[in-house]
């Protein structure tokens, strides 16, 4: 009988320290990020990374891959889904169609700053909890300040000036192009710089932010403050859902209060880098051109049907895209 005992003291104790020692095994994960690592977007992104790091008393580790290096900007979402990485940071806008909630979201609704957008982005998830998402678990959502147009040679001033020009553009901002009477051209971010240096594209709809935080400045020398039909791009971070249901309701937590706080730092990074990005666009020789009133008027005008093309290629999806949008449009006074 004692013998027994001991045994059976034995075999608990046993699996009590294997239970102790998986509980307290170091979970590692990976982060995928498009954004060169001198950009603040990725430092950003890297932070958050330190940032769980040091809350979770390093229970979580993460190696993080800027540049496209584990996935490029349009491979970042199924990456995350098929566990290339395990979160991943990229634009919703690179698979066009996929998103047509938070597509409403890169609307041109005249938006006026970054942290504005990024509220917008985070409400209408928040609100409408669209399945679209529900292959990853969504961390958060960020969005940039107000898209503006660029040019490399010709300055537009007017709506005759953009007529056949190509612009670079993706999503939504590719159908304001076209409804402006440009022809859109679909370039990721990274493969702009080039594009506009050799003259394949003739300028590029993008923030201020990007003539500094991606060079940009260097190849366009034409802005136009086109600003009553600025547009934003939603930025998703996604996690793998396996991985997220692995970890423990703490660490679980500790990472949702985190993403909470980080959301606020990248709109409110966003604005910052517009005034850099402005700053270094002029720095450059850059011109910014004004709207007057009567075209104002007319680019409203015509970048109206963009908003009604987004009405009638989500109908029948089963949810009320008038809704979303009078939601935004609601969410961006608060």
């Amino acid at each position: 009988m004692k013998k027994l005992l001991m045994t059976a003291t034995a075999l608990f104790l046993l699996t009590f320290g294997l239970s102790s020692m998986a509980c307290a095994e170091t979970v590692k994960l990976t982060y995928s990020n498009f954004f060169p690592p001198t950009h603040i977007q990725s430092k950003l992104a890297e932070q958050w990374c330190r940032e769980v790091e040091k809350r979770t008393d390093g229970k979580v580790q993460i190696d993080y891959f800027p540049g496209g290096t584990l996935s490029k900007a349009k491979q970042c979402y199924d990456g995350v889904v098929e566990g290339i990485s395990d979160i991943g940071m990229s634009c919703l806008a690179y698979s066009r169609g996929r998103f047509p909630i938070m597509a409403a979201v890169d609307l041109p609704m005249g938006y006026t700053s970054g942290a504005q957008a990024t509220h917008v982005a985070n409400a209408i998830y928040d609100e409408f909890k669209p399945g679209e998402l529900s292959d990853v678990h969504p961390m958060y959502f960020h969005a940039h300040g107000p898209g503006l147009l660029f040019t490399s040679e010709k300055p537009v001033a007017s709506l005759a000036d953009i007529h056949g020009l190509k612009i670079r553009s993706t999503g939504n901002s590719a159908k304001l192009v076209k409804a402006l009477s440009g022809t859109p051209v679909a370039q990721s971010m990274p493969t702009s710089y080039q594009s506009l240096q050799k003259n394949v594209v003739d300028g590029s709809m993008h923030p201020m932010e990007s003539n500094k935080g991606w060079k940009l400045a260097e190849v366009v020398k034409f802005g136009t403050k086109d600003y009553s039909v600025a547009y934003t791009t939603t930025f998703f971070v996604v996690m793998n859902k396996d991985k997220w249901a692995a970890l423990d309701a703490g660490t679980r937590k500790i990472i949702a209060e985190i993403n909470a706080e980080w959301s606020i730092k990248h709109g409110k990074a966003w604005d910052e880098s517009d005034q850099a990005g402005e700053a270094f666009f002029l720095e450059k020789g850059g011109q910014m051109i004004g709207l007057d009133d009567e075209e104002i008027f007319k680019w409203i005008d015509a970048a109206r049907p963009v908003i009604q093309d987004y009405h009638d290629s989500v109908a029948g999806q089963g949810f009320d895209s008038k809704k979303i949008v009078k939601f935004i449009h609601t969410a961006m006074k608060n």
